[in-house]
């Protein structure tokens, strides 16, 4: 084991698949000699050369429609989205071309491709730089969407995603790169955790907790804070936002008929309402309380000074708690 951040787990995933597979390449603005803005590539085309690990201009259109040819002939390219507002001049390129590419051609082409997007807020950033936009394609067909949410799923996950015949949009959790965990850094990759796949990180009986990304912290705290004053609160990692992984939760929220959804993006048709609407049509009879979310605000991402104010935080989860155990 190793004690490692998110962000250097991210960059030996990203190593190891590249020393595994000479057809990995890695592409985006400034991966290369600066080594990523969050310096997640740090070191990489200094030891892979920059053939592999390629700088390249600032239009996220070209950098993932360069990405569609090399995928056909046969690499495997992983786009690097230098901050998650940056990836919308490339939503034509994903949604009509990355996503659509296996169907149009009737399952006989492929593209393994893996899109990177850091996102969420909590760092102080201006605007473009703090979006949460995993539900755009999230509902895109075609597209899996995964979110890690510390160190050893971000080691084990980027490689999985690297690894996988189908494109994988990949978001990394921006204010939790510096966070610590241990990593089994000498594990083959079969011994992972299945990829698409919910999973619960601690048992509770009294509710379910469900998050992805950088709310798992939050949650986790949560569920400390909760337990102080006698309630016991489960909490499950979603880490698949498509296909969903909703076994695991089914189980859990039949098991404390109490469930509560959180994630930094706004409310309005995200993803916490479908994950709510899927308990509530297999787990009617279980539940105790209707199903609640704690999400961002339905506005623009906002200034800086005052992102703590939108963003969910313990305080916010445990209100919903509260609020559960009123019904």
């Amino acid at each position: 084991m190793e004690t490692l951040t998110l962000g250097k787990s991210l960059n030996l995933g990203l190593r190891r698949a590249m020393e595994d597979d000479s057809k990995v390449l890695i592409m985006g603005e400034d991966v290369g000699k600066l080594g990523g803005v969050f310096r997640i590539t740090d070191g990489l085309q200094k030891d892979f050369g920059d053939e592999r690990v390629i700088d390249t201009p600032l239009a996220e259109a070209g950098i993932v429609g360069t990405a569609i040819g090399l995928a056909l002939r046969g690499y495997r390219p992983v786009v690097e989205i230098q901050f998650d507002g940056f990836v919308y001049p490339a939503y034509d390129q994903i949604v009509c071309q990355v996503a659509k590419f296996h169907y149009r051609s009737r399952g006989k082409v492929s593209l393994p491709m893996v899109i990177r997007i850091p996102f969420g807020g909590g760092i102080g950033a201006v605007e473009h730089h703090s979006e949460s936009p995993e539900a755009y394609f999230s509902h895109t067909a075609g597209l899996k969407v995964v979110a890690c949410s510390n160190p050893s799923d971000a080691y084990w996950m980027i490689q999985q995603a690297i690894a996988s015949d189908d494109p994988i949009i990949f978001f990394e959790p921006k204010r939790r790169y510096w966070e610590k965990g241990e990593v089994d850094t000498a594990a083959p990759l079969s011994s992972a955790y299945p990829l698409h796949s919910s999973r619960v990180l601690r048992s509770g009986t009294d509710a379910t907790l469900l998050a992805y990304g950088p709310m798992v912290r939050t949650c986790l705290d949560a569920a400390t804070a909760a337990a102080e004053d006698g309630r016991n609160l489960e909490v499950i990692d979603l880490r698949t936002l498509s296909p969903l992984d909703m076994a695991p939760v089914f189980e859990s929220v039949r098991k404390t008929g109490r469930a509560v959804v959180v994630h930094e993006a706004p409310g309005n048709i995200g993803l916490g309402a479908e994950v709510a609407a899927r308990i509530s049509e297999e787990c009617f009879y279980s539940l105790e309380a209707p199903v609640l979310r704690v999400t961002g605000y339905d506005i623009p991402y906002p200034a800086s000074r005052v992102e703590e104010e939108f963003l969910p935080d313990l305080d916010r989860v445990l209100e919903a708690v509260d609020r559960s155990f009123g019904f």
